[in-house]
């Protein structure tokens, strides 16, 4: 499969927290900051294309910006999009590993 211009648009950046880290060896799931417009079919076609894997399930989560002050000045974070994806059995992604 060729990844296009929108498969890496649909891809923002990968999340790389202790709490995901752990769950890529666990049970071998990747998270994404993804395009807030993107479905799930999106979302696994871009994977798949991009780095030529076999995506078993895609989860989607929309994460609320938070309020935040700094002294009398109110403002608020923006909101994101996330994807949490799981392969299939025995592949893995080197997108989170260290060089």
């Amino acid at each position: 499969m060729n990844p296009t211009y929108d498969d890496f648009n649909t891809l923002r950046r990968p999340v790389v927290t202790e709490k995901t880290y752990a769950a890529t060896g666990a049970t071998n799931q990747y998270t994404f900051r993804v395009d807030p417009a993107a479905g799930k079919q999106q979302i696994k076609h871009a994977i798949e294309a991009i780095f030529e894997v076999t995506v078993d399930k895609v989860q989607v989560i929309n994460v609320p910006g938070k309020a935040k002050r700094r002294g009398e000045h109110a403002g608020r974070r923006s909101g994101y999009r996330k994807a949490i994806v799981r392969l299939a059995e025995g592949q893995t992604l080197e997108v989170t590993e260290e060089a």
